[in-house]
């Protein structure tokens, strides 16, 4: 059965919905949806009362940390860490009380090249069981192929049945973003869904696009309620309309 699990995205120290693809080093073109006047730590307590396990807080760039370790501390083992994991800091928001730890770009080298060697130093360090891998998946001619560094560099990763149980071996959970439609308020990708409802091996969570309730329950027919979603943009706690956090937390219950 799909699950709601919640999100705590970080810009700048404080809780945002932007549009990832808008994300840039110079900081140009940022596309920002909704900017907290709480803290992380706020809706971390809110998840917990509500009995959301296995959300995620993402660090989009740097001077997040604090806000970031706010939020485990403040759920702790409840919450799921990513953006700027290396092999240096797993076990620093691990022990602050993160669930686990999610990883993308350092899996790559800056061309893109997939590496063997950094992912086993990851699993050396967090362990297979505190892992979650995230598979930014950016729509191609034939496919999926992961974005790394924000979702601006493809890599040579191709999501496929064959890449999916490679990883599996090495990880606890995935994270899937829907690039192309993640921010944009506009739907999900559905043969995204289909796809990793057919051949993901491991619990998978889908992110993009997510616009209500309905959506949710689609991504359950799709992925034959073996994928979970997030909502972001559209949810009421972070100012949207389609989508109401109490009929998610409700939906969780039922």
């Amino acid at each position: 059965m799909t699950k709601f699990r919640p999100c705590i995205d970080l810009h700048d120290g404080r809780v945002k919905q932007i549009v990832g693809s808008s994300l840039r080093d110079d900081g140009t073109g940022l596309k920002t949806n909704f900017v907290s006047d709480r803290d992380a730590a706020w809706y971390a307590e809110l998840y917990e009362r509500d009995g959301l396990i296995g959300g995620h807080v993402i660090l989009l760039g740097k001077g997040n940390e604090e806000a970031a370790k706010s939020a485990v501390a403040a759920f702790p083992g409840g919450l799921q860490i990513g953006g700027g994991i290396r092999p240096c800091n797993a076990a620093e928001y691990l022990d602050a009380g993160a669930s686990h730890v999610i990883v993308t770009s350092y899996l790559f080298e800056a061309d893109g090249t997939f590496n063997q060697t950094r992912l086993d130093k990851m699993v050396a360090e967090a362990g297979k069981e505190r892992l979650v891998i995230d598979l930014s998946c950016k729509a191609t001619e034939n496919g999926w192929t992961v974005a790394m560094n924000r979702w601006q560099t493809l890599t040579t990763l191709k999501v496929t049945p064959e890449s999916l149980k490679f990883l599996a071996d090495h990880c606890a959970e995935f994270l899937i973003h829907a690039v192309d439609v993640e921010g944009k308020c506009e739907g999900i990708d559905e043969a995204l869904a289909i796809f990793l409802g057919s051949h993901s091996p491991i619990p998978t969570t889908y992110a993009g696009g997510i616009r209500h309730l309905d959506d949710l329950k689609r991504i359950d027919e799709l992925g034959r309620g073996r994928v979970d979603g997030t909502v972001g943009s559209a949810l009421d706690l972070f100012g949207g309309s389609g989508a109401k956090y109490d009929d998610l937390v409700a939906w969780n219950r039922r």
